[in-house]
C-alpha cells in the first residue's frame, strides 16, 4: 500500500517558495515506507487462520453436492394475435414446424422464422391467448401418434383421441413432415390394390404405392369410391387411414359408423379436421395422416391412406399464408401451393425388398367447380399424380354408379397393376365402351343401323350395366373376372337388361357353391385356356339352368 503521507517529498505551499531535500532525507522516507508495509503484511498474516484453505475446499464440496439444477428455457412474448396467428418475439433459435405452448396449454406451430419475430399458427382456438402472454419452446417439431395402437381409433391432427376411449395404447410418435424416401430404394408398382369396383379393377387398376387422384364435381359419389376401397381391404393384409378435412362432423360420425357396420374399423385409423376446427388443423391433418401411415410402411406393411379432400386443404392453406401476410399469387394461393401438395404425395411409394417391402397407397380427392378439371389446383394434382378416376355429374344424373367416365379417367400404372386373369378379361373392355359410346352418338340421331351395329349397341348397353355398382358392395376379384367374361363375351346378349343384375347374382352363387375351386384359382390370379374352358363350360350349365327355370327365353318367344 502506498502511503501518500510518506511518499509526499515536497510539502507545496503556492504561498512558499518549494523546499530542497538531502538525498538522505530520500532515503529515510523510503525506509519508513519500507517499513510501515511490512507492519501490513504482518497484521495481515496475524489475522489469518491456517484452516482457512480448508474451509474453503468444504465449501466447495457443499456447493457440488448441493441439488440444485440451473434449467435455461427459450421463451418469447406475444406482441399481437388473431385469426388462429400469434406474432412472437424471442424465441431465438426456434426450429422451423417447432411447437411452443402459449400460458392455457394451447399448442402453436412456428410457421414463419423472420429476424425479428416468429409467426407462429395457434393449433386450436386461441380464445384466452393475449397480448403480453410468455410462449415457451418445447424443442421438438410438431409430432403425432403413430403404431397399431392407433387402429380402430378416431383422433384430431396432432394425434390426440376425438373418440371418447380413453387414451391411445402407444408411445412411438414420427414428425409429420419426413422427407421422402429416395427412388433408389423404392420398387416398381407391379402388385394389384383391389377397390372391388368393377370399373376400376378391370379398367382403371390401382397397385400398391401409387397415388391415384379421384375427381369430380361435389356430391358425385368421391368419397363412396374411396371408402368401399377401404370396406374391400378386409382380410388383405392391408391397413387403412381414411384423412377427412374440413368435413362436418355429422358426416364423419356417419363414415365412423358404416366402417364399423362392414368391420372395417378394426383396420382402419380416422383422422378428423372438421369445419369447425381452426385452419392450421386443417392444413397440419394430411401430414398427420401421412405420419401415421409412412409408420406402417417403414416396418414393411402395406396402408392405404385417403385424403378427402385436398381442395379443402389448399383453401386452409391459402388462409394461413394471407395471414401471415406471404404473398398472394394465382387466386390468391401462396407461390408454394404446388409443393405444399407434392411434398405430401411424394411420400407414398413402394419399398424394395431390402427396405422391407412396405407400401403406401394414396387416394387423394380434389372437388372440381361444374367440371372444370382446369383450375389451378386440380391440374396441380393432376400431375403430381399416377393418374387420376374422373366422376362425371351428368353420368351420376343418369344413375350410373359409379360415375366414373371412362374417358378422362386413367392409371399410369395399367396392366401391371392387374393379376394374370383380369389382365386377360379386360384387355379389350376399354375399347369396347369407348366404341359404344361413340356409336351410342349417332343412335340418338335415329339413323338406321345394321345388326352388326345394333348387336355392338346392345352389348356395350350390357357391359356398362354391368359395371354399375351399388355403394358398399365391393366385389372379390375373382367375382369380377367372371362376370366381366360373361358380359364381353357375349354371354349376355339375350338377358334383358332390367334382369343383369339379378342374373349376376344367380351366377356369383352358382359359382361359390359349385365351383368354389375355379373362384380360387381366379382369386389366385391365374389364368390359362384350361381355367377359361372350365369358365365356359359352368357359364353353359347356368345358362341352360336358367332357360329350364323360365328365367331366359328363347329368342322367338321373346315379345318384341
Amino acid at each position: 500500500m502506498k502511503d501518500p503521507e510518506l511518499l509526499n517529498t515536497s510539502d507545496h505551499d503556492p504561498d512558499q517558495e518549494s523546499q530542497n531535500l538531502h538525498t538522505d532525507d530520500i532515503l529515510e522516507k523510503l525506509d519508513q515506507f519500507k517499513k510501515h508495509q511490512e507492519q501490513v503484511l504482518a497484521d495481515l498474516k496475524g489475522h489469518f487462520s491456517p484452516h482457512t484453505s480448508e474451509n474453503i475446499k468444504a465449501l466447495r464440496k457443499i456447493a457440488d453436492n448441493f441439488d440444485v439444477d440451473f434449467n435455461t428455457q427459450n421463451i418469447g412474448t406475444v406482441k399481437r394475435v388473431g385469426d388462429g396467428v400469434a406474432y412472437v418475439s424471442g424465441l431465438r433459435g426456434v426450429m422451423s414446424n417447432e411447437l411452443v405452448v402459449f400460458p392455457d396449454g394451447t399448442f402453436g406451430m412456428a410457421m414463419d422464422l423472420h429476424e425479428h419475430f416468429v409467426g407462429c399458427v395457434i393449433l386450436g382456438s386461441g380464445e384466452q391467448i393475449q397480448a403480453g402472454d410468455v410462449v415457451y419452446e418445447t424443442g421438438r417439431v410438431v409430432d403425432v401418434p403413430v403404431g397399431m395402437g392407433l387402429l380402430g381409433r378416431v383422433v384430431n391432427a396432432l394425434g390426440q383421441p376425438i373418440d371418447q376411449l380413453g387414451p391411445l395404447e402407444t408411445d412411438a410418435r414420427r414428425p409429420v413432415e419426413y422427407p421422402a424416401m429416395g427412388f433408389i430404394d423404392r420398387s416398381p408398382v407391379d402388385q394389384p390394390l383391389q377397390t372391388g369396383i368393377k370399373a376400376i379393377d378391370s379398367i382403371i387398376p390401382l397397385g400398391r404405392g401409387q397415388r391415384e387422384l379421384i375427381i369430380g364435381d361435389r356430391q358425385t359419389g368421391k368419397s363412396a369410391i374411396a371408402i368401399d376401397t377401404i370396406i374391400n381391404q378386409k382380410g388383405q393384409d392391408v391397413y387403412c387411414i381414411y384423412v377427412s378435412i374440413g368435413q362436418k362432423m355429422s358426416t364423419v360420425a356417419q363414415i365412423v359408423e358404416t366402417f364399423k357396420e362392414y368391420g372395417a374399423l378394426e383396420y382402419t385409423t380416422v383422422v378428423s379436421a372438421s369445419a369447425e376446427d381452426s385452419p392450421s388443423m386443417i392444413y397440419l391433418a394430411p401430414y398427420a395422416g401421412c405420419a401415421m401411415a409412412e409408420e406402417f410402411m417403414y416396418s414393411g406393411r402395406n396402408v392405404l391412406i385417403v385424403y378427402d379432400d385436398l381442395s379443402k386443404h389448399a383453401i386452409a392453406y391459402r388462409q394461413l399464408s394471407l395471414l401471415l401476410e406471404r404473398p398472394a399469387g394465382r387466386e390468391a394461393y401462396p407461390g408454394d401451393i404446388f409443393y405444399l401438395h407434392s411434398r405430401l404425395l411424394e411420400r407414398s411409394a413402394r419399398f424394395s425388398r431390402e427396405k422391407g417391402g412396405g407400401s403406401m397407397t394414396a387416394l387423394p380427392i380434389v372437388e372440381t367447380q361444374a367440371g372444370n378439371i382446369a383450375a389451378y389446383i386440380p391440374t396441380n394434382l393432376i400431375s403430381i399424380t399416377d393418374g387420376q378416376i374422373y366422376l362425371s355429374a351428368k353420368l351420376f344424373a343418369e344413375g350410373l354408379q359409379p360415375a366414373i367416365d371412362i374417358g378422362l379417367s386413367v392409371s399410369r400404372i395399367g396392366g401391371s397393376a392387374q393379376n394374370d386373369a383380369m389382365r386377360a378379361v379386360s384387355s379389350n373392355l376399354s375399347l369396347d365402351i369407348a366404341q359404344y359410346l361413340e356409336l351410342s352418338i349417332f343412335a340418338r340421331f335415329g339413323t338406321e343401323l345394321d345388326m352388326e351395329t345394333r348387336q355392338q349397341l346392345d352389348r356395350g348397353e350390357r357391359i356398362r350395366n354391368v359395371l354399375t355398382q351399388p355403394q358398399y358392395e365391393p366385389l372379390p376379384v375373382a367375382h369380377q373376372v367372371a362376370i366381366i367374361y360373361t358380359a364381353i363375351n357375349g354371354y349376355l346378349d339375350d338377358v334383358p337388361v332390367d334382369k343383369i343384375n339379378e342374373f349376376e347374382k344367380q351366377f356369383l352363387f352358382f359359382l361359390n357353391h359349385f365351383h368354389a375351386g375355379l373362384l380360387a384359382e381366379l382369386t389366385a390370379g391365374h389364368w390359362n385356356e384350361e381355367l377359361e374352358k372350365d369358365l365356359k363350360d359352368s357359364l353353359q350349365i347356368f345358362r341352360d339352368k336358367l332357360y329350364e327355370s323360365g328365367f331366359l327365353q328363347e329368342p322367338e318367344e321373346l315379345n318384341i
